[in-house]
Order: C-alpha cells, then sequence, then structure tokens
C-alpha cells in the first residue's frame, strides 16, 4: 500500500485548522468531539498528564472562555505519516491576534503545537495532543 503524504497532509492541515477556527471564535465543540477516547493531553496550566477524553473535557470546559480571537497564524506546519498510513503527527507554530480596542490588532499567544492523528474509522481522531507556550522561559536554558 502506498500512502499518498501530501494527501494526509492536506487533509489534517485543513482539519486542524478547521477545529482550531471554531475554538477561536467560541466553538469549542470541534476540538472536543473529536478527541479519541484515549487521548492524552499535555496542558501548560497543569502540572501532569491528563489521560482519556472525560478528562480532557472535563479540563478544558473549565477553563475554556471564548478567546475572541481575530485571526491565526499558523507557521511551519510540518507532518509525519506513518508507513501504514494511519496515524500522523502534526507539529506547528501558531500566533492568535485580538482586537485592540482602537481598530487593530495585538498578538495574545504564542504556541507550539503537537497533534498526533489516528485514522479510527475512516476518520482523523486526535490521539494526543500537546499545547506549550512560545518564549515561556527569559533565558535559554536546557535541562
Amino acid at each position: 500500500m502506498t500512502v499518498d503524504v501530501k494527501h494526509v497532509s492536506d487533509t489534517l492541515l485543513a482539519l486542524e485548522r478547521s477545529l482550531n477556527e471554531r475554538w477561536s471564535t467560541g466553538d469549542s465543540s470541534g476540538y472536543l468531539d473529536n478527541y479519541h477516547d484515549d487521548i492524552s493531553y499535555f496542558d501548560p496550566v497543569v502540572e501532569t498528564l491528563l489521560v482519556g477524553r472525560h478528562a480532557v473535557v472535563e479540563h478544558l470546559t473549565r477553563l475554556y472562555k471564548n478567546p475572541h480571537i481575530v485571526r491565526n497564524e499558523y507557521l511551519n506546519p510540518h507532518v509525519l505519516v506513518s508507513q501504514g498510513g494511519d496515524l500522523a503527527v502534526l507539529s506547528y507554530n501558531l500566533n492568535t491576534f485580538v482586537a485592540d480596542g482602537s481598530g487593530g490588532e495585538r498578538l495574545l499567544r504564542m504556541w507550539n503545537s503537537t497533534e498526533v492523528y489516528r485514522l479510527v474509522d475512516d476518520q482523523w481522531r486526535i490521539v494526543h495532543s500537546n499545547w506549550a507556550l512560545a518564549k515561556s522561559l527569559t533565558v535559554a536554558v536546557a535541562s
């Protein structure tokens, strides 16, 4: 079986954008409905790994407020696809912008995002999600 990596990449990029654009305008259900039952999730506001759709949905529902994001920049997208074509890792940088109150916009946050998708019953479902704030340290250090 030959995997059409470009098709998988294009599909996942479009899916991720659609889920994130819904999130940005106040509809968190796109992501929440897409999560696999066994999802694992890293969030910068919790110290531990969240495991299972119920735990992740509960966490995000409790924290979620409509961010009123007016624009997103999707930078440096990179997709790795398994040889079988049923598992893919999507990584990208995301800059989110909100209205600045004077007719313009301002940068809200810069994110590093990694989503692991698995093809389940002909639908791409997120099985692992990692959201990290970009530039969260003031000094470059590895430990």
